[in-house]
């Protein structure tokens, strides 16, 4: 099994006529290997057109009705994205993920705000993400595909960069991914920690989860504390940010320490705390999941 994107997951480009999402369509299409994963491209007034087989439709309803996608992968610029989420929530698909990165926060607020008050269903990942990736089977985003293969290990990373890290010391280690998930690092986005944290503790193929943070917010800590009373696999944790001076922006919009809250320290001990073991030096995540796999 895996979480949130499978083989049989049928998805759609908005933005497909673009540099970037014309690139990375095709290497997801590349990656699928023959199977039938990209289905649909979405570019307004572009309908009737295709790239590498796929057809392109104006809208994202078009796109659903005509070819059955259930996934949508952003590649709209910065101005228009926000919207672009809005067109896909708004077709009821099951998940959008939004690479695009530099959205206007006052933009995201107001589509999370709408989200919540028509209790939508769709799951949001990024912005500003490296995307999902189930080993073997379908890679929707920007990571390089080659470094992964199907395995036991769940990642969940708030930074794509530390995302590839990970995984690269897994694979020197001979273990291989479930699923993992970028979930960006902008200061308003989609599915935290706690919500990927949640699919892998209920994913049997899931034996041990590494979690990458960063400075900011408090999403780490809430995390941490629902693995103490829930999580049934082992876990280990890298927060990203450990010298970050107070007030500074460091790489994400979300990761600035204000208030004295969302320090790397303050992050690390609540998670020691709640039984996460922890390293200070990224280069170490690998071999720290090895030491707790039973």
């Amino acid at each position: 099994m895996s979480i949130l994107i499978n083989k049989d997951t049928r998805v759609m480009t908005q933005g497909i006529t673009g540099k970037t999402g014309m690139f990375h369509t095709k290497t997801g299409k590349e990656y699928a290997n023959g199977k039938n994963c990209y289905v649909a491209g979405v570019t307004p007034k572009k309908g009737g057109q295709s790239y590498e087989g796929i057809p392109i439709f104006n809208s994202v309803r078009e796109a659903k009705d005509a070819t059955g996608a259930n996934v949508s992968v952003i590649y709209v610029p910065p101005p228009f994205a926000a919207a672009a989420i809005e067109e896909a929530v708004d077709a009821d698909l099951d998940l959008v993920i939004c690479i695009t990165e530099g959205i206007p926060v006052r933009d995201m607020v107001r589509l999370k705000h709408k989200m919540l008050q028509n209790n939508s269903r769709t799951l949001l990942i990024g912005p500003n993400c490296p995307g999902v990736i189930t080993p073997d089977e379908i890679k929707i985003g920007i990571m390089p595909g080659h470094i992964h293969k199907k395995g036991p290990i769940g990642v969940v990373s708030r930074s794509g960069t530390l995302t590839y890290e990970a995984v690269g010391q897994l694979m020197e280690l001979g273990l291989g991914q479930s699923s993992c998930v970028g979930i960006g690092g902008d200061p308003v986005n989609g599915l935290k920690h706690i919500d990927v944290m949640e699919m892998f503790n209920d994913d049997p193929q899931t034996e041990a989860v590494i979690m990458v943070g960063e400075i900011g917010g408090s999403n780490e800590e809430e995390c941490a504390r629902w693995v103490k009373a829930n999580m049934k696999k082992p876990v280990v944790g890298f927060i990203a940010g450990v010298t970050a001076p107070p007030g500074k922006r460091m790489g994400h919009a979300g990761a600035i320490i204000s208030g004295g809250k969302g320090t790397a320290e303050e992050k690390l001990a609540v998670m020691e705390e709640c039984g996460i073991r922890t390293t200070k030096n990224p280069a170490e995540m690998g071999k720290l999941l090895k030491s707790v796999l039973k």
